[in-house]
């Protein structure tokens, strides 16, 4: 009976602290082992969450984690993995209507748009292609993830990425790609493919403004390295 009310109480202490800071002041561990608990409702979620950070190294990395690998973690359900999807799904919800919303031009904003397409893409598994759609006035009109691919390749082609940006009369686009090998250097196909794109916009007088390869903790933007 000792130990259930031990338990107990450390949840209790851990909500208040959450509800006194909103979390700022907890460690990933701990702001983990609190969400654990609304799926785990009579066990002692500390080892767990302190396990998963080990394994996955954050807590964004627990919450991207690939669903599957999720599933072989030794004390991990369905529910639990359902919750996180929520978590991951409502962030990136909240991040694009606040992009999108926005009336600036997207230089205005580029930070938070690479802090989503990093949310979007960079923990992912296989390599994925996202186009973002701009106005004429730079302004986010729409997304498309128009391919997935390996661990280490994703085919990209030119005329669908026209014909998606004619779709949503876009003005201009940017491309995002992600490398889950964590090297965001180009390869020689990523570099001849993003010209064989800029020229094939150009031709129906769309520009292409950037192409980005995301990484977990660092990017690479073709423009800032003058290949655009």
């Amino acid at each position: 009976m000792e130990e259930v009310k031990d338990y107990i109480g450390h949840r209790q202490r851990l909500k208040e602290r959450f509800l006194r800071g909103r979390g700022a002041d907890m460690a990933d561990y701990e702001l983990l082992e609190l969400l654990l608990t609304l799926a785990i409702p009579r066990k002692d979620t500390k080892p767990l969450a302190k396990a998963l950070i080990k394994e996955f190294g954050s807590f964004a990395g627990v919450i991207n984690a690939d669903d599957m690998r999720l599933m072989e973690f030794s004390g991990l359900k369905e529910n639990t993995i359902f919750i996180f999807s929520i978590v991951r799904e409502a962030a990136l919800r909240m991040t694009w209507q606040n992009l999108s919303a926005s009336d600036r031009p997207i230089i205005a904003t580029w930070d938070a748009m690479l802090d989503y397409c990093r949310m979007k893409m960079a923990h992912k598994e296989q390599e994925e292609l996202l186009l973002i759609f701009l106005d004429a006035k730079l302004q986010i009109i729409g997304e498309e993830t128009q391919q997935r691919g390996t661990t280490d390749n994703v085919a990209i082609h030119p005329a669908e990425v026209v014909k998606s940006a004619v779709f949503h009369h876009a003005k201009s686009l940017i491309m995002v790609h992600n490398h889950p090998s964590g090297r965001v250097t180009p390869s020689r196909p990523d570099i001849l493919v993003t010209e064989q794109i800029k020229t094939a916009l150009e031709s129906i007088n769309i520009k292409l403004q950037d192409h980005l390869i995301m990484g977990k903790t660092e990017y690479y933007s073709f423009r800032d390295h003058k290949l655009i």
